[in-house]
């Protein structure tokens, strides 16, 4: 049976990590997307682990369509948080929204513990802003990329392009060994997107 939003979201293959069934939290999700006028375009890949970026990243408000998505989708993908969040209360939200907490004192930096995590799971699907912030940058931090080809997975580029309220899915990228010439090929691909500030030059 057809829900209100299922034509503004994507099916969800076999094998992509889901949330527990929550019919509440997706009622929500797609509510959100259609009150906003939103929708997502392109087909999720079938397979069970993966990095996802998603830009240009120039506003507060992607994480909102973003979340929306998540939620309504019922996909289950992780991002990084700091250990030091990890409080209660707050630990039970952050664990809810699929933040992970990262051990930044730990002798292994960053990209070899995500690599660790994502190489540990049967099926993972790790999230991330390359920009690493929602000003325009001349330069993407290549951590994606490192994290990608140590864990041995594809990345997912995801766009937002505000024009058209569309967030987007694009194709499975490879990453190979010249981490330069992989960063202009997937900055590349992002050029006709804009953000709600900015796009990517």
């Amino acid at each position: 049976m057809r829900e209100p939003g299922d034509d503004i979201l994507p099916v969800l293959p076999p094998n992509v990590p889901r949330l527990r069934p929550n019919r509440f939290a997706r009622w929500f999700g797609r509510g959100i997307l259609l009150l906003g006028g939103w929708r997502v375009v392109g087909e999720f890949p079938d397979v069970p682990r993966v990095v996802l970026i998603a830009a240009p990243h120039s506003s507060n408000w992607d994480g909102v369509w973003g979340l929306a998505v998540k939620l309504g989708l019922g996909l289950d993908i992780r991002i990084l948080g700091k250990r030091e969040l990890f409080w209660w209360p707050l630990s039970r939200l952050l664990h809810a929204l699929g933040v992970i907490a990262v051990d930044r004192s730990r002798s292994a930096g960053v990209v070899e513990q995500v690599a660790e995590m994502i190489r540990g799971r049967e099926r993972l699907w790790f999230g991330l802003a390359p920009e690493g912030t929602r000003k325009p940058v001349e330069h993407w931090k290549s951590g994606f990329l490192k994290i990608a080809r140590a864990a041995e997975v594809p990345v997912l580029p995801v766009y937002f392009h505000y024009p058209d309220r569309v967030i987007g899915i694009g194709p499975l990228f490879h990453v190979g060994d010249d981490t330069g010439a992989d960063m202009r090929r997937i900055r590349a691909w992002y050029r006709p997107w804009r953000g709600r500030n900015h796009g990517v030059d």
